[in-house]
């Protein structure tokens, strides 16, 4: 093994604890005064906390992720330097000055801080994109994670200038298409094709299962893409093409569906002692149950004229996409990637000499169940709460979530702080070798 498939550690740790962090505070401000979260839902308080989840948890674990699955999944070395802790503490400070500018509703400021957080975010999509010639991965795996790099800085440049026009109000258009175009953009172009296309190498490793075929997963990246494009295009100049968008979107998403299934009926052999109940199997299935449900409220939502049931309907659309799709997505890659990069991490303490345990021993499973069944009760209270405008559902929903991130919080810690091995030599003088694409396998070498 060399050490360019060792994934960095210091950084990856801090984007992945600031969205733990992001988390559990947007989840607890809903639980604590859910009467700011239940009813219309464009102001100031509940943009902060979107934000919280789409920039502070989903965009900080796929940043946080990158530096592990780069080396350990799509075979390119991807080590932290100098410049990314940097590109690091610009994000953070964008995110806390975001939200906090968000909170006393002072604009100009949040302007300022979105254009600082832009800058540390672009630098890491940056990077990937730069390393993807290097990596070892179909084609298609390339085209949904340079798609997702590209929209992400059209999602970014366009909050910035969302930003700048609360303050100085300068852009043509009816505010909320402008704001509901920007956050398609962001949740569908960056967060859920960088989530496709993590999850193709991810998936066949979690489940785990062959890989499908490289040509049908390039079709569904360039569908979902036009999809994506044509959607936020539309809705910012309220066009009667948003309908035929928003069906590209959805036949995009059916094609990673159907390569879902497809990995389903294509078992590999699972690793010896792996559990029969795999929580991150579960809550991949959730986030699916979820991305269903959203789909068919937003098709709705684009053939149906705007009404205040409309309005309430699209409270839930966001709650079943960000909150049951792309946050529980999230869970379901860093069940596994955590334990993965930390077996790989305690494995170069020992020079490559002494094999830890298997990743899948390093969760507590007990744990697991609480956060799974604490998820799952959150997502459907969430989207009840804010579709009949009910505070006390909002607020079972949103502790029941607080619940859940705690608890995966501590189970996470359980795994990162694990104790140190031992730097010792295998019996015989073994040295072992690993390749974990597309799953973990373990090859010794006398």
């Amino acid at each position: 093994m060399t050490g360019d498939r060792t994934p960095s550690r210091a950084i990856p740790l801090l984007y992945l604890g600031t969205a733990h962090v992001s988390l559990a505070l947007a989840a607890g401000v809903a639980a604590v005064w859910p009467r700011a979260v239940a009813g219309f839902f464009y102001h100031s308080w509940m943009v902060a906390i979107v934000h919280l989840v789409t920039l502070g948890w989903i965009t900080f674990s796929i940043l946080g992720a990158i530096y592990i699955v780069g080396p350990l999944a799509l075979r390119m070395p991807f080590p932290a330097g100098r410049r990314d802790y940097w590109a690091y503490g610009f994000a953070l400070v964008g995110l806390v000055g975001m939200v906090g500018h968000f909170w006393i509703q002072e604009y100009a400021g949040m302007a300022w801080s979105a254009a600082t957080a832009a800058v540390g975010i672009l630098y890491v999509a940056f990077r990937l994109v730069r390393a993807l010639p290097q990596a070892g991965i179909p084609t298609a795996v390339k085209l949904h994670l340079a798609f997702a790099s590209a929209n992400i800085t059209l999602a970014a440049s366009m909050g910035i200038l969302l930003g700048f026009d609360k303050a100085y109000h300068f852009l043509p258009g009816f505010v909320l298409s402008n704001v509901f175009a920007h956050a398609h953009l962001a949740a569908i172009g960056w967060a859920t094709m960088m989530v496709v296309g993590i999850g193709y190498r991810l998936l066949p490793m979690i489940l785990p299962s062959k890989m499908p075929d490289d040509a049908s997963m390039s079709i569904g990246a360039v569908v979902l893409e036009a999809g994506v494009l044509g959607l936020c295009v539309s809705l910012l100049f309220g066009s009667g093409w948003s309908l035929a968008a928003g069906a590209l979107v959805v036949a995009g998403l059916a094609v990673f569906a159907a390569h879902v299934v497809w990995m389903l009926r294509s078992p590999a052999p699972k690793p010896v002692g792996a559990p029969r109940v795999d929580f991150a199997v579960l809550h991949a299935a959730g986030a699916g149950v979820s991305l269903l449900a959203a789909a068919t409220i937003g098709v709705a939502l684009l053939v149906l004229p705007a009404s205040p049931s409309t309005l309430r309907a699209a409270a839930a659309y966001g709650v079943l996409g960000l909150v049951g799709f792309l946050s529980q997505m999230v869970v379901a890659m860093e069940a596994r990637l955590l334990p993965m990069a930390t077996w790989y991490w305690r494995y170069a303490e020992s020079d490559f000499r002494v094999p830890p345990p298997a990743p899948f021993t390093m969760r507590d499973r007990a744990l697991q169940a609480i956060v799974f069944a604490g998820w799952t009760s959150a997502v459907p209270l969430l989207a009840a709460g804010l579709f009949f405008e009910s505070p006390g559902l909002v607020a079972a929903g949103a502790w029941s979530l607080v619940a859940a991130v705690l608890v995966m919080t501590l189970d996470t810690l359980g795994v990162v702080l694990i104790v140190k091995t031992a730097r010792a030599p295998t019996p015989g003088g073994c040295e072992v070798l690993i390749d974990v694409a597309p799953t973990l396998e373990t090859k010794t070498a006398l």
